[in-house]
């Protein structure tokens, strides 16, 4: 299922990696359904702490855990809006599901374009999940059962992040929902008005492009209600995962699109199953 972009003027493969394109509705709708979902998380949470990661205001993760006896797993969320959009203050709403599940969770923040490039954004990720493996001990979690998911764009982070970590701090297993694992099709297309990527720095920051050899355990999802490229980019990867000898799993969600799939990250659905799985609960 390789991605067809190569074919597409710049106006098509605009179209074709816009997600909302896909829509019946409107995405403002899901837009607030994070603010409040997330609003409500916070507020059932009393105990969530701010960790620093970096030296930016938005270098922090807001992390909550169960009480326990025992170091738990921990389930780390990285938020989309096309490395533009969005923060972990709208990226919490998974938390207390996670938390039924007897998991901790964390929402990590990041520093958006155009105040940060590519390359920026993902050291900061790869320094989030750094910091919470290195201080599982003290965060009363287990190390050995980190699981990061992210959506869309969160997704290309999650994936850029378990590529780019030494073995002793890559997470245990990803779930991937909606990613965008190619960056060049972006390139010529609003999407890389706020980015400023060149062809090399696309390719560099591509997980299709990289060795997938020490890939963690992973899940590839994505909504049925998706445009063609999405699914394809995420099939594409999967094959590459499964061609490198990894661990990997897909999932198209039947009722979902690239906005609401996320509300199956941590539920009873296959997908919340998947990442409990992965995590060992």
């Amino acid at each position: 299922m390789k991605p067809l972009w190569r074919s597409m003027d710049a106006e098509t493969r605009a179209i074709a990696y816009s997600p909302s394109s896909a829509l019946d509705g409107d995405l403002d709708a899901y837009i607030r359904g994070y603010i409040d979902k997330s609003a409500a998380a916070y507020a059932a949470c009393p105990n969530v702490r701010s960790i620093g990661y970096g030296p930016r205001p938005s270098n922090t993760i807001d992390f909550v855990a169960p009480s326990s006896d025992s170091a738990v797993p921990l389930h780390v969320f990285i938020h989309g809006g096309y490395w533009q959009e969005l923060s972990k203050k709208e990226s919490f709403f998974p938390a207390t599901d996670t938390l039924s599940r007897g998991m901790a969770f964390a929402a990590v923040d990041y520093t958006l374009a155009p105040d940060a490039g590519i390359d920026d954004i993902v050291e900061e990720c790869c320094a989030a999940l750094a910091r919470l493996a290195a201080g599982a001990g003290e965060l009363g979690v287990d190390p050995e059962r980190i699981v990061v998911t992210g959506s869309s764009a969160g997704a290309h982070l999650a994936a850029m992040s378990c590529l780019k970590l030494p073995p002793h701090l890559r997470p245990s297993g990803a779930v991937l929902l909606s990613g965008v694992y190619e960056l060049a099709p972006l390139l010529g297309t609003y999407i890389n008005e706020a980015l400023g990527m060149d062809r090399e720095t696309a390719d560099r920051n591509s997980p299709v492009l990289s060795d997938l050899s020490e890939f963690p355990k992973a899940a590839i999802s994505w909504g049925r209600q998706e445009t063609d490229e999405f699914k394809r980019q995420s099939r594409y990867f999967a094959d590459l995962l499964a061609t490198a000898g990894r661990q990997v799993e897909t999932l198209e969600m039947e009722s979902r699109n690239h906005f609401d799939i996320v509300d199956d990250i941590a539920n009873d659905t296959a997908l919340g199953k998947k990442l409990a799985a992965l995590a060992g609960v």
